[in-house]
């Protein structure tokens, strides 16, 4: 979110931002600037009552005419009562307006349609392959029928040597993470609306969460969300910069109503395990953190030898909150198809103008910090792309760098 000053200064920039992302209301600006205009001079006209107040107080003292001046005293503090009532109205109009404009895309992004970044190898495969739903039949890794009974469809249970291999995964991206700098924290998977506000989840993707009403908390879709509110009105030295932190949790995201019958096995859940690694740096700083983010995600997945490729996203396709955002997806040979498994995103100062993350140059002045996110992994549709690419006719190879952690080098037939 940007304050309204930035947004008059850079009027002409934020136009361009909003075309490119097809906002659908141009509009909008010449009206928040009205409104901007009118808390003005409601705050100039409150200004001038409560100083005639003040000039009143010392002449009723004096008892100069007291009763006709409290009668003006009177007169006057109805007045600024209206005028606060109107003044947190048009707050409250401006506020709906600011949180509804995105970040501005960084100058390198693509304005039409997304970029190939790096694509590795991808495999020929000689034989037709299974999808990973088939496999996880025949190997009894996972059951999606059971785990819709027992909380609905888009659930799904892993058991056995699938249980075993998910956890893998995530304690070897975890390990990973731990390696490249990223400090782990365990974290609530429930979130205030605070929270979730402070990283732009609200309102954009208000209608994709899951919401307790009775507690008044939301279900986390990322744990981007709590992760980046540890260090919520933190004050950093330049030299604590870039910080570094990774957590695992489960995500719970309604994938509200447009995906249907034709999204098969673990392509789209609504409770899935992910790792994911965040950066906070200086603004002059953060495209180097993006940097080295994107390339710990393409070791990690260069280190299982799955095909993955990397996407620039373009203007249109960016999150709310993004200004530059790098898709990572892995093949799935048994669908013929990618999955993404990983967005790293540049958030610049959107998420932390909300929650007050700021450092301090040399010489002792704030500036505002620039957030930056990433998945480090996905870890269902990378289960299902690592069990189709190692799939053979009675087992399932695991990929070298897992054998330390799962214990076995493959997943054999029952």
């Amino acid at each position: 979110m940007f304050p309204i000053d930035f947004i008059k200064t850079n009027k002409s920039k934020v136009i361009w931002c909003l075309k490119t992302r097809q906002f659908s209301n141009l509009n909008l600006i010449d009206y928040l600037f009205k409104l901007e205009n009118e808390k003005t001079n409601k705050i100039i006209i409150k200004k001038s009552l409560l100083t005639k107040l003040k000039e009143m107080s010392g002449l009723i003292s004096s008892k100069i005419n007291p009763r006709v001046l409290l009668q003006k005293a009177i007169v006057y503090k109805k007045r600024i009562k209206i005028l606060d009532a109107i003044l947190k109205v048009l707050d409250k109009k401006c506020l709906n307006i600011l949180i509804t404009i995105p970040n501005i895309p960084y100058k390198k992004v693509p304005l039409n349609k997304n970029i190939l970044i790096y694509q590795n190898f991808i495999c020929h495969y000689k034989n037709q392959l299974l999808p990973h739903w088939e496999l996880g039949k025949q190997f009894n890794l996972f059951n999606i029928k059971i785990a819709s009974n027992l909380a609905g469809s888009g659930f799904n249970l892993y058991l056995d040597k699938g249980a075993k291999l998910q956890r893998s995964l995530i304690q070897y991206c975890l390990d990973r993470n731990i390696q490249a700098g990223y400090v782990e924290y365990i974290l609530p998977f429930l979130g205030n609306q605070q929270s979730l506000f402070g990283t732009g989840q609200l309102p954009d993707k208000n209608k994709q969460m899951y919401f307790l009403e009775k507690d008044n908390l939301y279900l986390i879709p990322t744990a981007e969300v709590p992760l980046l509110n540890v260090f919520k009105r933190s004050i950093f030295k330049l030299i604590d910069l870039p910080l570094r932190a990774t957590s695992f949790t489960s995500c719970f995201r309604r994938e509200a109503g447009s995906y249907g019958r034709q999204v098969k096995g673990l392509n789209r859940l609504h409770q899935f395990d992910k790792v994911e690694i965040i950066e906070i740096n200086s603004d002059k700083n953060s495209y180097q953190s993006f940097n080295y983010m994107v390339r710990h995600v393409s070791k990690m997945l260069s280190s299982l030898k799955i095909p993955f490729r990397i996407l620039s996203l373009s203007a249109k396709y960016l999150g709310v909150t993004s200004a530059l955002t790098y898709d990572f997806e892995v093949y799935s040979p048994g669908q013929n198809k990618w999955l993404e498994v990983s967005s790293v995103s540049n958030c610049t100062n959107f998420q932390s103008n909300r929650m007050g993350i700021k450092f301090l140059n040399p010489y002792g002045k704030q500036y505002v910090c620039h957030t930056l996110n990433g998945s480090s992994l996905a870890i269902p549709r990378l289960f299902a792309a690592l069990i189709e690419n190692y799939q053979f006719s009675d087992y399932i190879q695991i990929p070298k760098v897992l054998i330390p952690y799962f214990m076995e080098n493959k997943i054999s037939r029952n």
